[in-house]
């Protein structure tokens, strides 16, 4: 049964007068278990009382536990977790530059949605990021209940609630987000040459994602045939993942530049490739040199930050004109064609061009590699006449931009290869 006792103040090496109580109850083990600093006998014994209670119904949580720093909990909730290597460096990411300065030293019972809600809305980020950031943190909370650490998530299930300045800055962020007209892809692909304008050409027409355009081979060029129906198809399996790989306690390993199977269900798939584009990646892959398609000029992986660094933005952006000096040739000015463009950003022209030639919901998320919501995702599925449907409308696209243009190509050279 609990009890109090009383725990008297020392000064100087010395035992004074002055005394507060201490609750003492039994824990799950037989064991003593003790909380100090309670004016009163009558509120330790309650106290005590409390914890008897909840170990007798199964809901009770060890004071000591709730008391962990969030920062030390966090280290080990990272440790004992093994998701793709990516993730895990996404995760240190934002525990490092934003959630860690704040709440390294708060114990766990101490957390509110109220405190950390408000931090969230004033964090120096863009608004997704703050979003995810609370939601790592509930995640790492709902770890401190499963190991009986805190008895309810405070983060559990809630939604920030933000100002109307706010949600206006995401809306006018969300509106800005760049899609290219048919005519700038191919202006694009020209002008980075067939090497890495196949690239571009192929992102801004099959909708891969940047690590699954990475990990393409010559093999990916497979062949769909259903019925009478039969087409090139580009296949997805695998990603080139790019991250910083971290040890237990986060420490820093060395950058990480490898294949891994694709994260979701859905993004392994059998994209079907317009005529145009069939042709094209045909030729190319049979040039092809080195393991995978698209690669540096050098070999190896390209790194997202050197691909666009080297060939998207002075492609969109333009250049300044450079003098020939000793090594090097001169170089010509470009002007830009459209600044602030991606590779992103060219796998949303994909999906827009689904949109824009109607292809119909069942194919529209098979082919983008989307997980396609509520129940007609179980009742619906691609037919022939859809896909049918699908390339014929991008072939159009491809169509109309090179007569917008004038071309009869995208580039002179028929060959196309990829050196080793």
């Amino acid at each position: 049964m609990a009890y109090a006792e009383k725990v008297y103040k020392v000064r100087n090496g010395a035992k004074t007068k002055q005394f507060t109580w201490r609750a003492r109850y039994k824990e799950p083990g037989g064991t003593w278990g003790s909380e100090p600093g309670f004016p009163t006998k009558k509120l330790a014994e309650e106290y005590g009382e409390q914890q008897e209670a909840a170990i007798r119904a199964g809901r009770w949580t060890d004071p000591a536990l709730a008391r962990t720093t969030f920062g030390a909990w966090a280290r080990e909730w990272m440790a004992a977790k093994a998701p793709r290597g990516n993730t895990v460096t996404t995760r240190w990411a934002r525990l490092d530059a934003h959630i860690l300065p704040r709440w390294e030293k708060v114990p766990l019972q101490q957390i509110t949605w109220f405190d950390a809600e408000q931090w969230a809305n004033g964090l120096d980020c863009d608004d997704v990021t703050a979003t995810h950031c609370l939601t790592l943190m509930s995640q790492i909370l709902t770890g401190a209940v499963d190991k009986q650490m805190l008895l309810m998530n405070p983060l559990f299930g809630r939604r920030r609630s933000r100002t109307a300045a706010a949600k206006a800055a995401v809306q006018e962020k969300e509106q800005s987000d760049l899609w290219a007209p048919p005519d700038v892809v191919l202006r694009l692909a020209r002008r980075a040459g067939p090497l890495d304008g196949m690239h571009i050409l192929a992102t801004a027409f099959t909708g891969v994602r940047w690590g699954e355009s990475l990990a393409l081979r010559p093999s990916s060029l497979r062949v769909r045939k259903e019925g009478d129906f039969a087409c090139a198809t580009l296949d997805v399996i695998e990603e080139v993942a790019e991250y910083s790989k971290r040890g237990p306690a986060g420490e820093k390993l060395g950058m990480v530049l490898d294949l891994e199977p694709v994260k979701t269900r859905e993004s392994k798939r059998r994209i079907d490739l317009p005529p145009f584009l069939a042709e094209l990646l045909s030729v190319y892959a049979a040039a092809c040199k080195g393991e995978h398609l698209f690669t540096p000029r050098g070999g190896g992986k390209w790194r997202r930050g050197n691909f666009g660094r080297q060939v998207m933005r002075p492609c969109a952006d333009g250049r300044g004109e450079l003098p020939v000096v000793k090594g090097h040739a001169p170089r010509h000015a470009w002007e830009p064609i459209m600044p602030g463009l991606t590779m992103r950003a060219l796998r949303h022209t994909h999906d827009t061009y689904q949109e824009q030639i109607g292809v119909k919901p069942a194919l529209m998320y098979e082919q983008a590699g989307h997980k396609r919501p509520g129940i007609k995702a179980v009742y619906q599925h691609p037919t022939p006449d859809m896909r049918r449907d699908r390339i014929d409308g991008l072939q159009d696209i491809f169509l109309g931009g090179l007569k917008t243009l004038g071309w009869s190509g995208v580039w002179d050279e028929v060959d196309l290869p990829n050196p080793s």
